[in-house]
């Protein structure tokens, strides 16, 4: 799936939202690439336990693309929606939206597919369940 780099709406649902500070900054001022990983894949997370019902554990980012950087004091907002579900496994498009010092209008920075397992109590891959998959 291509990402929509000037839509003006973001994708799927809000999973999780933050203000970007000073010290997620990389040496260029900017907030750090790794940081914003962090908040992608617990946005995924959150959004990929909320439908199985279990623990789940990323296996892969399969792509990720920065558009734009992300300023200290922009409030950040990451978006989900699942694109593909299998036996034991999601997929999960993630889209981060930022609102520049927290006002103005919506503007998407980064995108990316995590893919997350769904996990029982011994930490082995688990069947997620016909009826969860669509939510």
């Amino acid at each position: 799936m291509t990402e929509p780099i000037n839509s003006k709406e973001p994708i799927g649902e809000l999973s999780i939202r933050t203000i970007a500070m000073p010290g997620d900054t990389n040496p260029a001022g900017h907030i750090f690439g790794g940081w914003v990983l962090s908040q992608m894949d617990m946005a995924g997370a959150i959004h990929a336990g909320s439908l199985t019902r279990t623990r789940v554990v990323t296996i892969a980012v399969d792509s990720m693309k920065f558009h734009k950087p992300i300023h200290i004091g922009d409030e950040v907002s990451c978006y989900t929606s699942v694109e593909r579900t299998g036996k034991t496994s999601l997929s999960i498009h993630i889209e981060t939206w930022v609102r520049r010092e927290r006002h103005g209008s919506p503007l998407m920075v980064t995108a990316g597919h995590f893919t997350y397992v769904s996990i029982d109590e011994d930490g082995a891959p688990a069947v997620i369940e016909p009826d969860l998959k669509e939510g």
